[in-house]
């Protein structure tokens, strides 16, 4: 088949699960598939970006999104109706271009990620697919008791509107797939059990063990400019370290990720690191005795705890994370829901190097069994040759 892939952001470097997911599935769709790359894009692409995606590629278009037109695009997102993140991608110059290139290429098949591109191709009669991925209004409902109460008044609104878009959109394509089945039960539509499970992988080639000395006692990895990775830094830092400190009052926090938020970068002390952007993540994890994921917002499947469980570190999460996860708590994972549930837990696998080995095992085979890049793949192609 030809595809033609529309992506809200360039699936390269890899600091955000949208760009995980991406990437990896054109890796796989790319063995017997011809693959037209439309990316949009709103910031300075590193050197080599494309160079990374060529392999992938017959061809790579992206779509610039200049500062201007986003904040003009919000505003009349904002006027007409639609969700504001929705305007955020989408501008008329931007349109022109990709249905001007749908046109010429006459591709067999259209995949769009995200429904913060379906307005640029939801109209067009030809077989397509929507990666709902995950399920927005829900993780901005999420967000509102949480955010300042000068944002409520927003995110309520994007929340309406996310929950109407993102039912309308239903119809206008021909497949719609989602990350996990507890996403697929919150989109707002009765026949939501047409949506195709469609999960992540993990490269476990790349992410394996390593045996180095560790010198980190807990870790939490993610885009720590993402809201909910950010909530759950603060939580991590002020409320869960402090209680474990108490038994073990040398215990040491890494916050490893691109992007951190400024409150994120308040949190340092000399018990608390922000690494910032790393060139190999895999490093924190293989240091880190544990690693935690205290989500208490946010939806879709947590990469970075397949990543951890991949290289065999023993983890701990939240009911809400382990939805999508699907990991047996006490065997496979150990899941927490206060301060006082995750510092135990933290306290736990410090004292019992046992447990935490035995922990590691039963993580390392549940990925091996259940999250497979291909085998998921292949289920998507499947899908759009229907």
């Amino acid at each position: 088949m030809k595809l033609f892939v529309l992506l809200p952001r360039v699936p390269y470097p890899i600091e955000k699960g949208d760009k995980l997911r991406a990437y990896h599935q054109l890796r796989y769709l790319s063995k017997k598939n011809e693959i037209i790359l439309c990316a949009l894009n709103d910031i300075h692409l590193p050197e080599g970006t494309l160079d990374a995606l060529k392999p992938y590629c017959s061809q790579i278009h992206v779509v610039r999104l200049s500062k201007p037109c986003v904040a003009w695009n919000i505003l009349k997102a904002f006027l007409g109706g639609k969700p504001l993140q929705v305007g955020y991608f989408y501008s008329s110059r931007a349109r022109k271009k990709i249905r001007d290139l749908i046109h010429a290429e006459r591709p067999d098949h259209i995949y769009c990620q995200l429904v913060r591109v379906a307005e640029y191709v939801r109209d067009l009669p030809l077989p397509k697919t929507l990666d709902y991925q995950d399920v927005f209004s829900k993780g901005v409902e999420r967000r509102i008791h949480t955010s300042p109460f000068y944002l409520r008044p927003v995110l309520r609104l994007e929340y309406k509107r996310l929950l109407s878009y993102e039912a309308a959109i239903f119809d206008d394509f021909d497949h719609k797939t989602i990350i996990s089945y507890p996403d697929r039960d919150l989109i707002p539509r009765p026949d939501r059990d047409k949506i195709v499970v469609i999960p992540n992988g993990v490269d476990m080639n790349y992410f394996s063990p390593v045996d180095i000395d560790k010198d980190v006692d807990v870790v939490f990895i993610g885009n720590m400019g993402y809201p909910p990775n950010v909530r759950a830094a603060e939580f991590l830092a002020r409320q869960i370290l402090p209680l474990v400190q108490k038994r073990f009052p040398h215990a040491k926090l890494a916050l490893a990720g691109a992007n951190p938020h400024p409150r994120v970068q308040a949190l340092v002390s000399g018990s608390v690191h922000v690494t910032g952007w790393v060139e190999d993540i895999r490093s924190w994890y293989a240091r880190s005795r544990v690693f935690i994921a205290p989500m208490l917002i946010g939806t879709g499947l947590q990469n970075k705890l397949l990543e951890a469980m991949a290289m065999k570190i023993p983890c701990i999460t939240s009911p809400l994370a382990n939805q999508a996860l699907g990991a047996e708590d006490g065997a496979e994972i150990l899941i927490g829901s206060t301060a006082e549930d995750f510092a135990g837990h933290v306290i736990h696998l410090l004292e019992d190097p046992i447990k935490a080995e035995k922990l590691a095992q039963a993580g390392f085979l549940f990925v091996k069994r259940h999250f497979d890049w291909e085998l998921a793949t292949a289920k998507l192609e499947g899908l759009m040759k229907q």
